[in-house]
């Protein structure tokens, strides 16, 4: 997951706006390839990973080794079943895609719920791009399709109006250097 995920993390770590921000999970983290490359990039920033309990080890072998135990946590659950962590952002790469459109909505929303007040989330897969033309996202799809019982890709317009209903605000794309696109939502601040 890794490899597949290091341009992405790079490109968030270079594009979005951290400086507003204290901390971050990286939801689905896998080894934590994501959590490390923002972490290296924004030393003020305080974080970690949420996922299955067993790949607990692997994430925290892997931060050790990039000498970032200090300020990445792993943090152990199913975002089915159990609460997220509470940050100020929460990441969902390449996690969206594994799933049917409620799972989809039912992930977005429960991010809402543990999002600070003003925090964000980022969520990027090989996105679909509105026009249905770029062959990309299509056959990332197709590969969803095969490889999942019920994961696709979507376009950044489905993606926005999941965060829409619920209640994200400046809704916006950011473009990421390879194949995946990021769609941004902000929690309302109190």
């Amino acid at each position: 997951m890794s490899a597949s995920s290091l341009i992405a993390a790079r490109s968030l770590a270079a594009q979005f706006p951290w400086s507003r921000y204290r901390t971050f999970i990286d939801i689905g983290t896998a080894q934590g390839c994501v959590p490390v490359e923002i972490a290296r990039a924004h030393p003020h920033l305080r974080g970690g990973g949420f996922d299955l309990p067993e790949i607990g080890p692997a994430f925290t072998s892997y931060v050790a080794s990039q000498q970032l135990s200090d300020r990445l946590t792993f943090y152990p659950g199913d975002f089915f079943t159990d609460p997220l962590p509470q940050a100020d952002v929460l990441i969902m790469g390449r996690i969206l895609h594994n799933w049917g459109v409620s799972s989809r909505v039912a992930l977005v929303e429960k991010a809402y719920q543990a999002l600070t007040p003003g925090g964000a989330l980022i969520v990027y897969d090989p996105l679909i791009d509105d026009t249905r033309r770029e062959p990309a996202g299509l056959l990332s799809s197709l590969n969803m399709l095969i490889e999942t019982a019920n994961g696709s890709e979507y376009a950044a317009a489905d993606c926005r109006g999941w965060m829409a209903n619920a209640s994200f605000s400046e809704r916006r794309v950011m473009p990421l250097g390879d194949v995946h696109a990021a769609v941004i939502g902000k929690k309302v601040e109190c």
